[in-house]
């Protein structure tokens, strides 16, 4: 009866038994997808440097700037390296220069009008004052042949086996005339670091053998046109030229020592 009553007394009773709600849902209530009150979604975690505290926030921020302040300045060196004469090279190419080489060397050889179309090996060979005191003249070690087995596969070559062989003939050949007499005070520089070259090879390859010691040495570089593609058209001489060098007496300490190092 009094669950069914009416009347003014019952509709009161309603009004006075109703709270108002804080909230769609109640106080601290949450509405879910279906409109149903639910708990509240934690929120996102933070990732990257946002992640970090401010004070590793800052370390982060000054340590990408140093590397993008580095990356800048090394790409802006090799393009002031490898641009035409100007101003800032005729300045500041000292620096440059000690920068780049020798392990950020480049060159346009790939794609000049006229690129390397040859090959060129190199050869060494001694004359060895034996033990009993006898002579004997080594075979010719190919250099250049060495040097290409030890690139052959290898994902990261020396800058060595890649290049010193190779300039320092570049060197002497610029540095010469055709009857290989020294062109100034870098001809003669030339021929002391091929000198050097051929020591330490012949010492690596044991050319001397037991007690014996590398008195002279002797250069020749071969060279072979590359057999253009047939659709060219264009015929070039396959016989090697050979060029021989005279020899050159290893006189000095500072040959010997380095042949022993």
């Amino acid at each position: 009866m009094d669950a069914y009553g009416t009347g003014s007394d019952a509709r009161q009773g309603r009004d006075d038994d109703q709270d108002v709600p804080a909230g769609p849902a109640g106080p601290g209530g949450d509405i879910g997808e279906a409109g149903t009150a639910g708990p509240a979604q934690p929120a996102e975690p933070r990732t990257g440097v946002a992640a970090l505290s401010p004070r590793y926030q800052v370390g982060a921020v000054i340590a990408l700037t140093v590397v993008a302040v580095a990356v800048c300045a090394h790409l802006g060196l090799v393009f002031l390296h490898v641009a035409p004469s100007n101003t800032l090279t005729k300045k500041h190419g000292a620096a440059v220069d000690e920068w780049v080489f020798p392990e950020f060397e480049q060159n346009w050889k790939l794609f000049a009008p006229n690129p390397l179309q040859q090959n060129v090996s190199v050869q060494v060979r001694a004359e060895v004052s034996t033990a009993d005191g006898g002579i004997r003249t080594t075979g010719w070690y190919d250099l250049s042949a060495e040097d290409g087995r030890a690139i052959d596969g290898n994902p990261a070559p020396s800058h060595t086996q890649q290049n010193e062989l190779r300039r320092a003939w570049d060197f002497f050949v610029a540095t010469h005339d055709s009857d290989d007499r020294p062109v100034g005070l870098r001809g003669t520089l030339s021929e002391s670091y091929l000198r050097r070259i051929a020591v330490l090879r012949l010492e690596r390859n044991d050319a001397a053998g037991p007690d014996g010691v590398v008195e002279r040495v002797q250069y020749r570089s071969r060279t072979t046109n590359v057999e253009p593609p047939p659709w060219s058209g264009v015929k070039v001489s396959d016989r090697p030229t050979v060029r021989q060098l005279p020899w050159w007496p290893v006189s000095g300490e500072s040959e010997k020592k380095g042949g022993a190092a």
